[in-house]
């Protein structure tokens, strides 16, 4: 899949990037604020992470602030049609740039053990200990969906360019 996006990208901070992105779902409460939005949580911890952890030589400012764009603003990086594909696997990927092939490859190697049942507790669980952070994106509708105790978009509604495949819950 990565050899279907632009080239001119830095591989290495788009790994990183990948890999990281999930930080901000943390549920022991160490990496995540009460008040921001999962996607700045997670580009926050990883930034936080590469500060402590990368020669800081390899990871000037730009760079590091490249990488917190990447997973905060996924709609603005190429992380975002990866992180899209576990959502909507290969057929709905941005650029048709995943084949199915490709997928089950991936799948084979690193199955989705209990996907589902993680990103509806993950979703569900910003949904009651952040809601104000869920009303302008899809976390939202997994607290409706799912009745989350107490949550209530007040009017609000997100979903008006994407709703996941009939068959993904």
């Amino acid at each position: 899949m990565s050899a279907s996006i632009p080239t001119h990208r830095d591989v290495e901070l788009h790994a990183i990037a990948a890999i990281l992105h999930d930080l901000g779902w943390d549920k022991t409460g160490e990496l995540v604020t009460i008040d921001k939005r999962f996607e700045v949580d997670g580009a926050n911890a990883a930034r936080d992470f590469l500060l402590l952890k990368a020669d800081q030589k390899d990871w000037p400012k730009q760079r590091l602030q490249l990488l917190w764009d990447s997973i905060a603003l996924p709609q603005v990086s190429s992380c975002c049609a990866g992180i899209f594909a576990d959502f909507t696997g290969p057929e709905r990927s941005f650029g048709g740039v995943l084949t199915r092939t490709v997928w089950e490859a991936v799948l084979k190697e690193y199955p989705r053990l209990e996907f589902k049942k993680g990103v509806i507790s993950t979703f569900c669980g910003l949904c009651r200990d952040k809601p104000e952070t869920t009303y302008d994106n899809f976390a939202s509708e997994f607290g409706v969906a799912y009745k989350v105790e107490g949550y209530s978009l007040g009017g609000k509604d997100f979903w008006t360019c994407w709703r996941p495949p009939s068959d993904f819950f």
